[in-house]
């Protein structure tokens, strides 16, 4: 709405200045980030706290953005997975993941992605744009408003379309107001990177103390390199060494995400290999075997090979977890949906 203050693009600073330039008082700037965050007013009129004089003052010069739902799916797991279109007619993806008493959102940072690596469908599409704070957090109160009132996402990942950590403030913007305005636990998000060593050791400086994933997927910077370019600017040993240097509170650890595919990195040596990289550190370590995509050369490895490698790990004391693609009748790996549509 051109020439109009979206509401939802303010921080609470922001927020509060705005209402005192227009002369209102600061709880009513206050009240408006509850129905925001809380109610998930998409419309100014829809705030019944205000006064009807109140709602046609603000409606002249602000409103309140949301996110249109392009496509939705739902999978025979209970796996939903939802293709959003923003204001600009770009569109991205979130995944929503039950799991007993859980309820994850994975969610978007950037509007496609710019890091290629080659087992993600997301990489191939190339990056677009950032997303800004609001279209992060935006993709949270979509999904929550389509739940039932008695169920609210519980846990966040920033494991969809895009590296959060190319996408720094606006994702510690989001990660503020995550936890703040919508009151999700910093201990119930975590974020995952492809390894951008710098603005990994800025994350705990600037933000709220979520978990960190790190895709590691490779025990050699030779397969590494091949398999995510990342690996050239900042090898194995600069990642893990920021990972030795990373800030863990008690009880927290670093989950190494490995995506396991066949006669890349999926053999006995290379999960040997993975437990000495790994020693000293305060880690588990998830097994992904591949979920491949169209156009992909890349194949999953055998059930057998899956077992034995995670063998390997629990042998040498590592916590190793095998996670099993959902939804993958609805074309729940990153970037499927969107390549789609």
């Amino acid at each position: 709405m051109p020439g109009k203050t979206n509401l939802k693009s303010l921080s609470k600073e922001g927020t509060h200045l705005f209402f005192r330039d227009l002369g209102l008082p600061r709880y009513r700037a206050d009240q408006l980030l509850h129905w925001i965050y809380q109610k998930f007013a998409e419309d100014l009129g829809d705030i019944t706290e205000f006064s009807k004089d109140l709602r046609e003052t603000l409606s002249r010069v602000a409103y309140i953005s949301s996110l249109k739902t392009a496509k939705r799916l739902s999978s025979a797991d209970g796996t939903g997975k939802f293709l959003f279109s923003l204001e600009d007619g770009n569109t991205i993806e979130s995944v929503l993941i039950p799991d007993e008493d859980r309820l994850t959102l994975c969610i978007s940072s950037q509007v496609g992605c710019a890091m290629g690596c080659r087992f993600c469908l997301t990489g191939r599409l190339g990056l677009i744009r950032n997303l800004r704070a609001f279209e992060i957090v935006d993709q949270v109160i979509s999904v929550n408003k389509m739940l039932h009132p008695a169920k609210r996402v519980t846990n966040i990942v920033f494991m969809g379309m895009g590296e959060p950590l190319a996408n720094l403030e606006e994702v510690v913007d989001a990660l503020w107001r995550i936890t703040g305005f919508i009151g999700i636990s910093k201990r119930k998000i975590t974020l995952s990177t492809a390894g951008l060593v710098p603005a990994m050791l800025l994350l705990p400086q600037k933000a709220p103390e979520v978990n960190l994933a790190v895709s590691l997927n490779a025990t050699t910077d030779a397969t590494r390199d091949e398999l995510m370019p990342v690996n050239r600017t900042y090898k194995l040993r600069s990642l893990l060494e920021a990972c030795r240097r990373y800030p863990l509170s008690p009880r927290r650890m670093i989950t190494f995400e490995y995506v396991l595919i066949d006669g890349k990195n999926s053999s006995a040596a290379d999960a040997r290999r993975l437990v000495q990289l790994l020693r000293g550190l305060r880690c588990k370590v998830n097994l992904i075997p591949l979920n491949p995509h169209a156009g992909s050369d890349l194949k999953r490895p055998s059930d057998s090979a899956v077992l034995e490698f995670q063998k390997i790990l629990l042998q040498h004391d590592l916590t190793a977890l095998i996670r099993e693609s959902k939804g993958s009748d609805i074309l729940a790996a990153c970037g499927q949906l969107k390549a789609e549509y």
